[in-house]
């Protein structure tokens, strides 16, 4: 199989899987597995669903991007124009998700609808759809995919709350504080890294070789999705560091009640 044919199929395949998922297995897992599904308004089955599906697509490509970076020795060598199927199927199952949730959120606007998601499915989608097709950047992409192992914790925080737990509890707490330091750990800390980078191969015959439609569009799309990335990254600090703060004055209530004061 050339490898424009096992990116097609995988992207096509990756697509109905996903689709499959939200609309047949998911439901019937949740159902059987979590008594608290059953609860759930429909509204909420359906971003339940949603996020399971989304999990489950973070895992998948975030392990293979980890495996990419860690091990690809075709794309570690040459970054720029390295050529592996590892990272192109990585790639192109990201892709079919992405087109699988903007269908779903298309489907269900009232529900899940979410500018921000729009810009950022899109925009990633262009940039890997370049990929694909130009056959470069391939440990970039899957560099950049390595993000996705925050969102289990992100998916995480929103089931307890629909499940109605109570703010304060362990599970929680400790999510809350994972969901932090994973997002910051592969969302915001590569960024200079990532950055200096890209400057450390501009001029080069390699750079070159792209050509100025991937060169641009390598920085821009970057650019969008970081810009996000550090929006998101502001509202999740602020929600942990006030919950932090909560969880102080509840322990120094006890204290001064018993007319101590540690």
């Amino acid at each position: 199989m050339d490898s424009r044919t096992l990116v097609a199929s995988t992207v096509v395949s990756s697509l109905c899987a996903f689709q499959l998922f939200f609309h047949v297995l998911s439901p019937r897992l949740s159902a059987r597995l979590c008594p608290g599904f059953s609860t759930l308004s429909p509204e909420k089955k359906v971003e339940w669903n949603s996020r399971v599906v989304s999990t489950c697509h973070s895992l998948v490509v975030g392990l293979l991007g980890l495996y990419v970076f860690l091990f690809d020795e075709a794309t570690i060598l040459d970054p720029l124009w390295g050529d592996s199927s590892v990272a192109k199927v990585s790639i192109a199952i990201a892709s079919g998700y992405l087109l699988s949730d903007l269908l779903t959120i298309v489907l269900y606007w009232k529900v899940i609808g979410d500018k921000y998601f729009v810009v950022h499915h899109c925009t990633s989608l262009y940039a890997f759809s370049l990929i694909l097709q130009e056959e470069v950047l391939e440990y970039i992409g899957n560099f950049r995919l390595l993000a996705e192992l925050s969102s289990p914790f992100v998916n995480q925080r929103w089931f307890l709350e629909a499940l109605k737990y109570p703010r304060f509890s362990k599970a929680n707490v400790i999510n809350g504080i994972l969901m932090t330091v994973m997002f910051f750990a592969v969302r915001v800390a590569p960024m200079p890294f990532f950055y200096a980078f890209i400057y450390s191969v501009l001029g080069t015959e390699a750079y070159a070789r792209l050509g100025l439609q991937v060169q641009s569009s390598w920085v821009l799309t970057c650019v969008v999705l970081d810009v996000m990335n550090i929006m998101w990254m502001i509202k999740i600090s602020k929600g942990c560091l006030r919950v932090i703060s909560l969880l102080r004055q509840e322990k120094a209530r006890p204290s001064l009640q018993n007319g101590k004061l540690d």
